[in-house]
């Protein structure tokens, strides 16, 4: 039952987002092909439709939070602040490298586990995204390389 508590109130913040992002973003021009107005306008109907499933799943086991989840929650939070500043300093591939690196330690792997999906995701993410889709992701530190 806390689950779709929970769900309801971030429904309900995910339905402010989706306003805004709906009504109030205007880009005055478009610098990659869905535009700055597409992502926050798709990341709200997706959220809303992972709360609705939420809501309305049936019920399989009961919602248990730990103190040790806790604290993993706060520090995937943490890591999610972190790559937030990282991404314009560091660029693309750092910032999603040490993210994506730092998350699977947190999440139980080594360190071997921690560095191979950490580069091979932010290297593949950044050829996606720059290149594939045209993108404009800041290179960072690589910006004269790339």
């Amino acid at each position: 039952m806390a689950d779709r508590i929970f769900a309801a109130i971030t429904l309900l913040v995910v339905m402010a987002y989706g306003w805004a992002a709906f009504m109030l973003i205007k880009a005055p021009f478009q610098y990659d092909p869905l535009g700055p107005e597409s992502w926050p306008r798709i990341l709200s109907v997706v959220a809303g439709l992972c709360c609705l499933w939420i809501i309305f799943k049936p019920t399989v086991h009961e919602f248990d939070i730990t103190k040790n989840s806790l604290v993993r929650i706060a520090l995937m939070v943490g890591l999610l602040i972190g790559y937030a500043y990282l991404f314009e300093h560091m660029g693309f591939i750092i910032a999603t490298a040490l993210y994506c690196g730092a998350s699977v330690k947190l999440l139980g792997g080594n360190v071997k586990q921690a560095v191979i999906f950490g580069v091979v995701t932010s290297v593949i993410g950044y050829l996606v995204s720059a290149k594939l889709l045209e993108l404009n992701v800041p290179a960072g530190v690589f910006k004269n390389l790339i």
